[in-house]
């Protein structure tokens, strides 16, 4: 490629474009490509306080002048601020990528992420709510005007179907088939599966999508809308979700994953085969599901250690 088109043209920018309109990732996942990709064009730069980083030009150039030392030097600048191994190792998995599609495209000869090994882990366990907190959290909505209905509908799908936050508020009201109970979700690389619906969350659909119907909103298609009857936004449902928690008497802090995470438990605590909740939460690969496992062996030795007479 000309080096005037690789000047003109950002190489982030590129980059980015490729991860939204070829690998088909949300635009959550491509903003959290960028911040951190922003990070490491300041640090190139020799300012971490910088609010912007450098463009064009000069951040071509610094991006092609890499050698694994600079990397080095980066993840340690990041460990010495006190960042967790899970983000360092993310930030570095953006670099991979980034430069893995830079020498593909044939702006790199060689790949200075390649000899660079991706820190080891800590090994922490999903937070999750246990039943009677679910239950808790699930009656706090209280109310039938639309927003409230919306809410109740929103913890009821959460719950029922384990699907993420993005998946949710992307739902469109094609997707959503409350006499065959299920759903449709688009996931993570736009995978779609079935999600099957519970009762409970089909009753709280049927009482919502009955009441939407009457408020004629913009964005027609989707199945959660906003007061001003736009599609919701993810932020607004973790907002909500704070707004109920506290009103449970349980954890505002406590996210919409937290919700996913009780799902996978409570599936695996009742008998249900892993591969199948792996098909439920759309995951690609069984060792991510393999996580919860963990989870359910530690709650079955409590309970063995508190039911059996001679456990102690």
């Amino acid at each position: 490629m000309a080096e005037s088109q690789t000047i003109a043209t950002s190489l982030v920018d590129r980059f980015l474009g490729y991860l939204q309109h070829e690998r088909n990732f949300s635009e959550h996942t491509v903003r959290s490509y960028a911040g951190d990709l922003a990070q490491f064009g300041r640090f190139l730069a020799g300012d971490d306080s910088a609010e912007n980083a450098p463009e064009g030009e000069l951040l071509s150039h610094l991006i092609r002048a890499v050698t694994p030392i600079d990397l080095r030097r980066y993840l340690a600048r990041l460990r010495a601020a006190d960042y967790s191994r899970a983000t360092v190792a993310r930030k570095l998995a953006t670099l991979r990528s980034f430069y893995k599609f830079l020498a593909r495209e044939g702006v790199m000869e060689r790949n200075p992420v390649k000899v660079i090994r991706t820190p080891r882990q800590e090994k922490r366990l999903p937070k999750f709510l246990d039943p009677a907190q679910v239950e808790r959290l699930l009656g706090a909505p209280q109310g039938n005007d639309l927003l409230t209905l919306r809410d109740r509908a929103i913890l009821e799908v959460l719950y029922s179907t384990g699907m993420r936050v993005g998946e949710l508020v992307g739902l469109n009201l094609e997707d959503v088939d409350p006499i065959g109970d299920v759903a449709r979700v688009r996931g993570k690389g736009r995978r779609e599966r079935l999600a099957p619906l519970g009762s409970y969350a089909v009753r709280a659909l049927d009482r919502y999508l009955d009441v939407r119907a009457k408020a004629e909103p913009v964005d027609a298609d989707a199945v959660f809308i906003n007061r001003h009857g736009r599609r919701l936004s993810a932020r607004s449902v973790r907002r909500k979700l704070a707004k109920y928690l506290r009103l449970a008497g349980l954890d505002p802090s406590i996210s919409p994953h937290t919700l996913r995470h009780s799902f996978a438990t409570h599936m695996l605590e009742r008998g249900a085969d892993l591969r199948a909740v792996q098909e439920l939460l759309g995951h690609r690969s069984l060792s991510t599901t393999q996580i919860y496992t963990h989870v359910t062996a530690g709650r079955l030795k409590e309970i063995y250690e508190a039911a059996h007479p001679r456990a102690n």
